[in-house]
């Protein structure tokens, strides 16, 4: 089993990566955690310091790399499927999920995180909102090429086995 979990910063990736992964037996990746230890700084610093396309090409580089396992679920970034045709490439070779949430959700969830992300590390809460509909808008046509799409705030290990069919 390929999969790759998909969605905005604060959707849930990391934490249903976790979960699947250890449910279905599966080695996990955290695609952010990878390019961190790989670069061996903080992906603040990375934008900061190499710039947002260095952190793109590296992000798909390692996507690639980590993908020629057999069987695995990658958490991607938020930004992963809309840069170097990241998302053709992960429909190619496994499958793609959808994590959406509502925008509120993913709100409230993002203004206890804030410092971690360097996209919204400088915005006051209450922008927050505003930001992600925006940043959403722009990466909704990649998303919605996800070959699964999970659209709720209940989502439980149910949710994912049900859409894939999976026990």
């Amino acid at each position: 089993m390929k999969i790759y979990l998909l969605g905005f910063m604060g959707a849930g990736k990391s934490y249903w990566g976790k979960q699947l992964a250890d449910h279905w037996g599966l080695p996990f990746y955290d695609l952010d955690d990878v390019i961190v230890e790989t670069e061996e700084m903080a992906i603040a610093d990375i934008f900061a310091t190499k710039g947002e396309d260095y952190f793109r090409e590296k992000e798909s580089l390692l996507l690639r790399e980590l993908s020629k396992q057999d069987n695995f679920l990658i958490s991607c970034g938020g930004g992963t499927p809309c840069f170097q045709e990241n998302m053709d490439f992960m429909n190619s070779n496994g499958t793609t999920i959808w994590i959406n949430p509502s925008l509120e959700t993913m709100a409230d969830r993002l203004k206890r995180k804030k410092q971690k992300r360097p996209l919204i590390a400088d915005l006051e809460d209450e922008d927050l909102e505003g930001f992600i509909e925006k940043k959403l808008a722009e990466r909704l046509p990649f998303y919605q090429q996800s070959r699964h799409i999970i659209t709720s705030d209940n989502i439980t290990l149910d949710t994912f086995t049900e859409k894939l069919g999976h026990a």
